[in-house]
């Protein structure tokens, strides 16, 4: 195949030509491409389309239409059409999930279900030749799809994949996009347009010329198409007026000298640029009342407008079809649509769509039928689909309180997918005014997770929420009065909230009725009123068998023990639930469960899965949009960094975690960014300010305080104060903390008050309490312990009693190294070797030779799994999987997986 010849883009060509020999290299990679209409960004992806074919790599193509973005996973079957022939490879349960999601068998496969099929089924086609994904319009895409091919392009890495999509500048497509590799495609220098204009309009006079090139202002298809049209009419396409209409009007010129037929059959073609030519030729035909055949397509291909691909027709550019399109008579654009209904009648979905596309007003038959699609696509997994189909339904609903009901129900769905945006446009459309008390509850749900920061005087907000409670209730539905009452406690979690408020939750809470140990009535009593009400849930807790398999439900008994202190049951329920989510595939609920639940893992050494379940967190809230939970993740990753001794990257982390719009107001958030601040300047050797920093977090008029949390930061502010001599203001701080230990006996309170009392404790006492709280909560949590063991270790030191200082020191030592607490561990050698002991240099561990990703890996791999079920498990291709391991057993020292146990034994 001759490679055609782009003027002016030799640097974009570069690019995507490297990155093309990456892939075929192994070393998978995506890019979007994006500019305004025109720039060049589909030349550009046709220019590496020849270049691959004529390598012999595998091809294939999509692009967003607009008509179709309601079609769930429109787009990703027109593109993984051609791999068919791979899809035996793949394991029966993702043959099923994609052939249900292409409509060719009964099924409701979940989103991520189709996406991880998808990723297999790439990865099999990779494995047999290089192959290269092409996108074009991405704004246009199906959500659906949009979603799978982001979800894909992320993790291609160890595959022989290259996917490459173009996108409009200033398209809504920025959170489906997020994170991935961007170039913006610019105008043509001044020399390339005038060598470009030379080579379309040679024989321009140079008064045009000059005008063309500085109208055109270095877009390719305007110096390509302008021209033309001007050949066939006159120069008054040079008028001033915007780019875009100018080069529709030229289209829609060299469309007008098209027969009739082939007129309509654009119009059709418009319409629809997803149907088959033949269904477009009959809708045609139908649509003109005569004949339109082959010999009219060919007129259409001839005039450039159109070409083949396979069995489908497309428009040569995006901006010959809205010209078309526009421009067509409504008459005929409505009978287009109606015709199509009709030879689409074997695609009830789509037919659906033209139908009501055909249709002016409402139409309450219709929008019921949009309802029951947009169930239907829910049960998918394909939620914006649904979104779509309730917003047309509210469109066509013949009575207001109909439609207010239907824009209610999407924005509904799409605050669960993290879409704040669209579900608070989707409000802001709906009339309010006369909602029910149901509705009202909803809608408070809903606004909780859209438009949180709206309603910043928390305590009034509380109150408003257990009004709204209160009347749902009274109206008969108690779980969604629950629902309302939750968002209520969250607040009191998140934010704080005073007595009054409190005790309005939990008495509300109480006229419910439910029992006592259901996971709802534990959860917003422990936010709510957790000093009153704690010890009573944890008793709750020692005697509930949940369900093993209800995700929603485990991860509110999480948080519960999470919120009150109970650090090791409240992982085992978060652990259940993200096992739930990740075998279900719920992917936005897998990300608030990593990202909030792992920071309370930290204070149990296991900083390791830490690391890799946070960065997986960010991953999958980044994907789904979901701000809050990258915010927590990124927190996590700040204090590991910092425990480590990482300070830039626990700043960079922590920049973050301030730039969240959502973090600010979050007293959840901001206490942790505090904390971590306090560890980065108290091992940098800067206490006093790390004390200042610290006492900052009891003070509850300040922004970084939290009710509850201030407790966790204790061993901290009493290491800040033994450093800074500080002690007995510290002491004064923490005054309350044996009692409320006493008053909610969960294992972290009870380990920092131990901790406490020996840090603090006068040298006459010291040995009694340090004895006391190695031997009881404090010495079970290996981090607490060691530190414990330093500070034994440095006053025993200090009182001259260098014998006994050595033990205490050599464990805290070794615990420090096995947890990659370099900073701590240093302080500990720098220690021993003042009581006249040398230490040597830690020995490297897997730990440093590997990434988060890659020791998360190489455990599964060790716990005995196999490589598709690590894929199946982290939402990778097992080829990567395969790749990654092939990669890991030379760091290590190994040859063989067998030998992964004993090479990972060493890590924290």
């Amino acid at each position: 195949m001759s490679q055609s010849v782009l003027i002016g883009r030799d640097r974009y060509s570069a690019v995507l030509g490297d990155l093309l020999a990456r892939a075929v290299a192994g070393k998978g990679s995506a890019l979007i491409l994006r500019g305004p209409a025109g720039i060049g960004k589909s030349a550009l992806l046709n220019r590496i389309r020849e270049v691959a074919t004529d390598q012999h790599l595998t091809v294939v193509a999509a692009v967003g239409v607009e008509n179709e973005a309601g079609l769930p996973f429109a787009a990703l079957h027109q593109l993984l059409r051609p791999l068919h022939s791979q899809m035996a490879k793949l394991p029966v349960s993702h043959q099923r999930s994609l052939r249900a999601a292409f409509g060719l068998e009964d099924g409701s496969p979940d989103l991520y279900a189709v996406a991880l099929a998808a990723l297999q089924l790439v990865g099999e086609a990779a494995a047999v030749h290089p192959t290269i994904l092409i996108l074009d319009d991405l704004q246009w895409l199906d959500s659906c799809s949009a979603d799978v091919l982001s979800f894909l392009a992320r993790r291609i890495g160890s595959d022989a994949v290259l996917v490459l999509g173009a996108a409009r500048t200033g398209s809504e497509d920025s959170v489906r996009l997020a994170g991935l590799p961007e170039i913006t495609v610019e105008p043509l220098d001044e020399p390339a347009a005038a060598a470009l204009l030379e080579a379309q309009a040679p024989t321009l006079s140079s008064t045009v010329r000059h005008r063309l090139l500085s109208q055109a202002a270095g877009n390719p298809l305007a110096l390509i198409e302008l021209p033309r049209a001007m050949r066939q009419t006159t120069d008054r396409l040079t008028e001033d007026f915007p780019l875009t209409a100018r080069l529709e009007a030229a289209f829609a010129t060299r469309s007008a000298e098209l027969s009739e037929p082939a007129r309509v059959l654009l119009v059709v073609l418009a319409a629809d640029v997803g149907c088959d030519a033949g269904r477009l030729l009959r809708a045609a035909t139908a649509l003109l009342g005569a004949p339109v055949g082959p010999g009219h397509l060919q007129e259409t291909i001839d005039a450039g407008l159109v070409e083949l691909a396979g069995p489908l027709l497309r428009f040569r550019h995006p901006l010959m079809r809205s010209a078309t399109y526009v421009r067509a008579p409504l008459t005929q654009r409505l009978g287009a649509h109606s015709i199509l209904a009709e030879v689409l009648s074997d695609f009830p979905d789509r037919q659906l769509w033209h139908r009501a596309a055909a249709t002016l007003g409402t139409d309450d038959v219709i929008a019921a039928q949009l309802e029951d699609y947009a169930q239907r696509s829910r049960a998918r997994g394909a939620i914006m689909a649904a979104v779509a189909a309730l917003d047309r339904a509210a469109e066509m609903a013949e009575r207001p309180e109909r439609t207010t009901a239907l824009l209610l129900q999407a924005a509904e769905l799409a605050s669960e997918t993290g879409a704040r945006r669209e579900a608070v446009d989707l409000l802001d459309r709906a009339d309010l005014s006369a909602l029910g008390p149901i509705e009202r509850g909803r809608l408070a749900a809903v606004e909780e997770v859209v438009r949180f920061q709206r309603y910043g005087d928390s305590d009034r907000r509380i109150r408003e929420l257990v009004g709204i409670a209160a009347d749902v209730h009274a109206a008969g539905n108690t779980d969604l009065a629950a629902g309302v009452l939750w968002c209520a406690a969250a607040r009191c979690s998140s934010q704080d909230a005073d007595e009054v408020s409190r005790k309005r939750i939990a008495d509300r809470l109480d006229s419910l009725g439910l029992p006592a140990h259901d996971p709802r009535v534990l959860a917003v009593g422990a936010l709510s009123m957790p000093w009153e009400r704690g010890a009573g849930i944890l008793a709750h807790l020692d005697q509930l068998d949940p369900d093993r398999t209800d995700a929603d439900a485990l991860r509110s008994l999480g948080f519960t023990a999470l919120f009150l202190g109970d650090f090791r049951r409240g992982m085992a329920y978060i652990d259940d639930a993200a096992m739930v989510s990740r075998n279900q595939g719920r992917l936005g609920l897998l990300s608030g469960i990593l990202g909030a639940g792992n920071w309370t893992r930290i204070w149990l050494g296991e900083w390791d899965r830490v690391r890799a379940e946070s960065e997986e967190a960010c991953t999958f809230a980044e994907e789904n949009g979901q701000e809050f939970y990258a915010a927590t993740g990124r927190a996590n990753l700040a204090m590991v960094a910092a425990l480590r001794g990482e300070t830039e990257l626990a700043t960079e982390h922590l920049r973050a975690v301030g730039a969240s719009p959502l973090s600010t107001g979050m007293r959840c958030i901001q206490i942790v960014a505090q904390q971590t601040r306090a560890v980065l300047l108290l091992l940098s050797g800067r206490a006093e300010d790390a004390f200042v920093a610290l006492i900052r977090v009891f003070d509850p008029n300040d922004p970084v305080s939290h009710p509850m949390q201030c407790w966790w930061v204790a061993p901290e502010l009493a290491d800040a104060a033994v450093s800074s001599g500080n002690i007995s203001l510290a002491r004064e701080v923490l005054a309350d903390l044996p009692r409320l230990a006493q008053r909610v006996p969960a294992s972290m309170l009870l380990v920092v008050d131990e901790y406490c009392r020996a840090v603090l404790a006068d040298d006459a006492d010291a040995d009694t309490a340090y004895t006391a709280a190695v031997h009881g909560h404090a010495g079970t949590w290996p981090l607490y312990r060691a530190r414990l063991q330093l500070h034994h270790g440095r006053r025993l030191r200090r009182l001259r009693r260098t014998a006994e200082a050595r033990e205490p020191l050599r464990e805290a030592r070794d615990t420090f190294d096995a947890l990659g607490a370099d900073p701590w561990a240093q302080a500990a050698r720098t220690e021993l070797r003042a009581a006249g002991e040398a230490s040597a240099r830690r020995s490297p561990s897997a730990r440093d030779q590997l990434t988060a990703q890659e020791l998360q890996i190489a455990t599964l791999a060790a716990e005995g799994l196999t490589n598709r079920q690590i894929a199946e498990r982290l939402y990778l291709s097992h080829r990567t999987v395969g790749s990654h391991l092939y990669r890991i057993y030379p760091r290590l020292g190994i040859a063989s997986r067998v030998e992964l146990v004993a090479a990972l034994s060493t890590i924290g």
